[in-house]
């Protein structure tokens, strides 16, 4: 009986023995897998906005890109802005002595003959019937202008802001016509064919989504540049079926070889020459379309051009 209790006692203590070490080595693990997931999270997070700076830089250099041809685009309105001041100068002091006259007319300190014999001097020196049709057609064109400037301005603005972390459920068109507009100059030595149509609203980021167009576009647009022996042609299509919106970018530019398409998506990857492009534009597309939830295929033959198409799944919950 004795020997029984012994070797009872002796399996018991050797039992939790195991225990406790199991114990142990289960907190041990626990801890080391905490804070293995607490370093993973810290270089989640440091990725996360490494590509948000990243995204940023592309941004700033696709800012430069565009505000270069914008400068031009911004000078045609201001130059016909700063000649038709120059004449409103000139016509102000004719309308200054016209209302002057009037108010002494009203206030009864001249005559009627006295009006008459000031608006015929008035006349032969400055042709008032030249004066009245001029003057409607240039504050009509000055405020053309003026809104023309506050449009380039506002829509560069707008691409500029900050909204990388801001998703809503939203109509994709209104990015792509949005980039349109901003892209307008660049796009000028291109034929632009559309084929728009009626998409359903999905939750996305549309400032995300303009920066996938605008690189779509200016890459298509450098292609085409490329052949000189032909006029370059851009063709946009939005569409979409059951689950998914899809953007198709065409051109009739160079195209690419196979090489180039393996690295297509690479940072940095670029075929421009040194110092022109950052070699993120398509990277940026890529990591955009995956936050989206969505995919992207090239298709490109050299000397014929290049096919990008790009689907994001249509949803109302947050991506």
């Amino acid at each position: 009986m004795a020997e029984d209790d012994y070797n009872y006692k002796k399996a018991y203590l050797r039992e939790k023995s195991a225990r406790d070490q199991l114990e142990t080595l289960l907190e041990d693990k626990t801890r080391a897998l905490f804070i293995a997931n607490q370093e993973l999270e810290e270089k989640l997070e440091t990725v996360k906005n490494q590509q948000i700076t990243l995204m940023q830089s592309e941004k700033m250099a696709t800012l430069g890109t565009l505000s270069a041809g914008m400068a031009h685009e911004i000078n045609n309105p201001l130059a016909y802005i700063t000649s038709n001041v120059e004449s409103i100068k000139f016509i102000k002091p004719v309308l200054v002595s016209l209302m002057t006259a009037a108010q002494q007319f009203v206030d009864k300190s001249i005559s009627v003959s006295q009006l008459e014999s000031i608006l015929v001097q008035l006349n032969q020196e400055n042709d008032l019937s030249f004066i009245v049709d001029d003057i409607d057609d240039l504050v009509d064109d000055t405020q053309e202008g003026l809104e023309r400037i506050a449009h380039i301005v506002s829509n560069l603005v707008d691409f500029a802001s900050l909204k990388d972390n801001v998703t809503t459920n939203a109509d994709i068109t209104e990015s792509l016509n949005g980039t349109l507009k901003l892209l307008e100059n660049q796009l000028g030595t291109c034929a632009i064919e559309l084929h728009i149509e009626k998409i359903p609203l999905t939750q996305c980021n549309l400032s995300s989504m303009k920066q996938v167009f605008v690189n779509l576009l200016i890459n298509a647009k450098h292609a085409c540049d490329s052949q000189f022996d032909q006029q370059g042609k851009i063709t946009i299509k939005l569409f979409a079926n059951k689950n998914n919106i899809y953007i198709e970018v065409a051109d009739n530019g160079c195209g690419m070889d196979g090489d180039t398409l393996k690295q297509i998506f690479d940072p940095f990857f670029t075929t421009k020459p040194v110092g022109q492009g950052t070699g993120m534009g398509m990277a940026i597309v890529y990591n955009i379309l995956k936050e989206h939830n969505g995919a992207i295929e090239v298709e490109s033959e050299v000397n014929k051009g290049s096919l990008i198409r790009c689907a994001i799944p249509i949803s109302t919950k947050s991506v």
